[in-house]
């Protein structure tokens, strides 16, 4: 534990750096379903405060949940390409329903750990993360036109809203590539503060939600309801095991960058566990799911202070700002084309990331049919009319419309069944006995 003076700043760099990406899933869920002002500020406070208290319990721990690593929980922007359907079809408390469920488990699938992994490598968790960033492209090019708003006015898809989401992305480039420390690291802040800025200047801004919210105020479990849905729990646990495949990945990033080794299999599982207990608890009140949030990874490996009570530090600072409505609410003044040039950003470093993902994995002619049909079935459903799913039942639907749940199954299943895969498992242990000195 550092001595304060140094904890506090280093505590506030972890804050900084995930504060949009935190408070952007519950507010485009809540803009896309049309909840009035004070819903969205809720929303949007309730995801501080329990990312806040996921990151608590994931670098503390309590028994054997928590990884104890120096990792930063926040809302994931993974479960949007689901929840606004379902919120759409059935009602914000079909999330938290489905989200409730998926959340345990997680811990189920953290507990089983060591054999449940096989069927989510790379390949299979690659293809599901970059299917997430493609489907979410297109609600960041509407926001970026100006969204719900700006079809209310009239002027949906004018430059002026072009061109503030163009300067948000142009900020935000020139500072991740040019920018150093923390100008690098939270490039998309500054780039949102950039579009907002040069918003209010041409009166694009209103601070009504501000002024309205209240300085303190502690929301009540249970605000949104809970209802169990078939297609919104077998879409969002999906999600969930997808996520959960993700976060293994930022624990193995933050304990092979801060401490020089792979991560204990406790470690691990405790990690998992943890994501799970903050994503029913955000169900219970009201917050969307929760997950490892791998930009924080940066900071460690920038400051080169790897210490769990920094990053607990920076989750009880989003705790207390949980608490403070007004911190909230100004998120809800945020235009729609400043927030579009911000999460087509992150939305696009979602799908980069499952390219990276896959990567590591050999690209024969087995690993690109597991790709092309995953993608094809995936892609193709989430963008079909909805004609072409009439005959199914609405669950079914839902379910195929998601792209997630069809793009999973198939990669799942062609990875176990396609010959290959441990031949070529063999021939690099081959490869490396015959390369090891004698």
């Amino acid at each position: 534990m550092p001595p304060l003076r140094r904890a506090v700043p280093l505590a506030v760099q972890h804050f900084l750096a995930m504060f949009v990406g935190n408070a952007a899933p519950p507010l485009i869920v809540a803009t896309a379903i049309g909840m009035a002002a004070g819903e969205v500020t809720l929303l949007v406070q309730l995801a501080m405060i329990v990312s806040g208290a996921t990151t608590l319990l994931q670098t503390l721990g309590v028994g054997p949940v928590g990884s104890r690593l120096p990792v930063m929980q926040g809302t994931s922007f993974a479960f949007l390409v689901v929840a606004i359907p379902i919120a759409e079809q059935f009602g914000i408390a079909a999330v938290f329903g489905g989200a409730f469920i998926a959340g345990l488990v997680q811990v189920v699938f953290g507990m089983s750990l060591r054999w449940l992994t096989p069927l989510f490598p790379p390949l299979v968790c690659g293809i599901i993360i970059l299917i997430i960033g493609l489907k979410l492209m297109p609600t960041a090019i509407d926001y970026s036109a100006g969204g719900a708003a700006a079809r209310a006015a009239g002027d949906f898809g004018a430059l002026h809203h072009f061109g503030v989401a163009a300067l948000v992305i142009v900020v935000s480039v020139v500072c991740h590539q040019f920018g150093r420390g923390l100008v690098s690291v939270a490039a998309v802040l500054i780039g949102l503060l950039s579009g907002y800025a040069a918003a209010a200047v041409f009166g694009m801004v209103s601070l009504a939600p501000v002024t309205e919210a209240r300085w303190l105020f502690a929301p009540a479990p249970m605000h949104f309801g809970l209802d169990f849905t078939g297609a919104a729990i077998i879409a969002i646990t999906v999600l969930a095991l997808a996520s959960s495949v993700e976060s293994i990945g930022d624990l193995t990033a933050v304990a092979r960058t801060g401490l020089g080794r792979s991560p204990r299999a406790r470690e691990l599982s405790g990690g998992v566990m943890a994501d799970g207990v903050g994503t029913s608890l955000g169900a219970v009140l009201g917050a969307m799911p929760n997950t490892t949030f791998s930009q924080n990874t940066g900071i460690i490996a920038l400051s080169g202070v790897v210490s769990r009570y920094v990053v607990a530090l920076a989750g009880g600072l989003l705790v207390l700002a949980g608490f403070v409505p007004k911190v909230a609410a100004v998120f809800n003044t945020v235009p729609y084309a400043v927030l579009g040039g911000s999460v087509l950003v992150m939305f696009s470093m979602v799908a980069s990331a499952g390219i990276q993902v896959m990567a590591p994995e050999m690209i024969d002619r087995r690993s690109l049919l597991i790709v092309a049909l995953s993608l094809g079935l995936g892609v193709g459903l989430s963008f079909a009319p909805e004609e072409a799913v009439a005959a199914f039942p609405a669950d079914v639907a839902l379910l195929l419309t998601s792209g997630i749940v069809p793009a999973m199954l198939a990669a799942v299943i062609l990875n176990a069944v396609l010959p290959g895969r441990r031949q070529r498992r063999s021939a690099d242990r081959d490869d490396q006995s015959s390369q090891a000195p004698a």
